[in-house]
């Protein structure tokens, strides 16, 4: 069978770097989606310059798959039939997929119906060893082209080291790897892993780390590989934190590659803006009640904003933490270079019409 590859456009994308905000839900105070608000979502991100967009991830909620909601569908539909009337080919459409190998590839089919170009795999699987997650991996890579996600352990992640990621990135259809363990020595063992493998080339890195998105973006990793010593680097970044400030992480981005190419004041810019982008995180992300209001805070961020209407979450458990709500209007307020107040005041009416 011939491996799934990726649209011309949508490589050049993904290979060169991009902005790809992960989609949150938007619901109605009973629950119901409320669809009007999750059309105004992919918009703003769409016209905030996102090089793609990832839905049905963690951000989305993996609740969408429980039967008694069976918003999976209805949700990839909408932000598929959003990113076809306003995005190109270039834009790079990628699904998130759950749950064992049945569910996962059954996921990635509907992802391909729909006109996706790729699939972001989740490592929480129950009961699943590295050998089930790197078979579940092959199987789904016969349907779409497959980007691997290190997610942290604190939100259910499970630790994964270099040699699940030489075996990972060693399948002919992983494409991207989402780093988002949220440690600096488990991120270095996968990207090591990924050296490892010999497709380094073929194989774009993520930042998935929150809240180290601008040390990600700036550091240069020097790896062993079978051709010898190398040095790889983030290209981009898929991230629930880029699910807010989305037009202000383009300029970021922007600011990492002119450093890059030896730009010494863009260089001084980012290591200032570096704290600030943390200070933003943990507002948005609660790592003081562990991680609890994560998925609330990115919601709470887009209400203060317009872009929703409340914080509602299909889990009656998930919800802000106390005093989180006025963390983010404090970073909302204190760091305007890192949000979209202004861009999205001018374009909520347009968006939500």
């Amino acid at each position: 069978m011939a491996v799934p590859t990726l649209s011309p456009e949508a490589a050049t994308t993904l290979a060169r770097g991009s902005v790809i905000p992960a989609h949150p839900l938007a619901l109605t105070a009973d629950g119901r989606l409320d669809e009007r608000r999750q059309r105004a979502l992919t918009r703003y991100y769409v016209d905030a310059g996102a090089g793609g967009i990832a839905v049905g991830v963690h951000t989305t909620q993996f609740e969408i798959r429980d039967p008694e909601h069976a918003l999976f569908e209805p949700v990839l539909a909408l932000a598929a039939e959003e990113m076809d009337a306003r995005a190109g080919a270039a834009f790079v459409r990628i699904a998130g997929v759950a749950g064992g190998t049945a569910q996962a590839v059954a996921e990635a089919t509907l992802a391909r119906d729909l006109g996706y170009d790729a699939v972001l795999v989740s490592p929480r699987v129950d009961g699943a060893d590295d050998r089930a997650l790197l078979d579940r991996a092959s199987a789904v890579g016969e349907v779409l082209p497959v980007v691997g996600f290190y997610l942290q352990t604190a939100i259910g992640g499970p630790v994964l080291d270099r040699e699940f990621w030489r075996e990972f990135a060693s399948i002919p259809a992983v494409v991207a790897v989402k780093a988002a363990p949220f440690d600096r020595y488990r991120t270095l063992e996968l990207v090591r892993g990924v050296a490892a493998s010999g497709r380094a080339d073929e194989i774009a890195l993520y930042t998935g780390n929150d809240d180290a998105i601008v040390a990600d973006l700036l550091s240069e990793f020097h790896v062993d590989s079978p051709s010898g010593r190398r040095t790889l680097r983030f290209v981009g970044g898929l991230l629930g934190q880029w699910a807010v400030g989305t037009r202000a992480a383009v300029a970021l981005l922007e600011r990492v590659r002119r450093a890059m190419e030896g730009d010494a004041d863009a260089y001084r810019e980012l290591g200032l803006l570096a704290s600030d982008m943390v200070d933003v995180n943990q507002a948005v992300f609660d790592p003081k009640h562990d991680f609890h209001g994560v998925i609330a805070g990115v919601h709470e961020m887009l209400r203060q904003q317009g872009l929703l209407e409340g914080v509602w979450c299909l889990d009656p458990a998930e919800g802000l933490s106390p005093g989180q709500a006025d963390e983010i209007e404090r970073v909302r307020k204190a760091y305007p270079e890192l949000n979209d107040d202004a861009f999205i005041a001018e374009n909520l009416e347009a968006w939500l019409r």
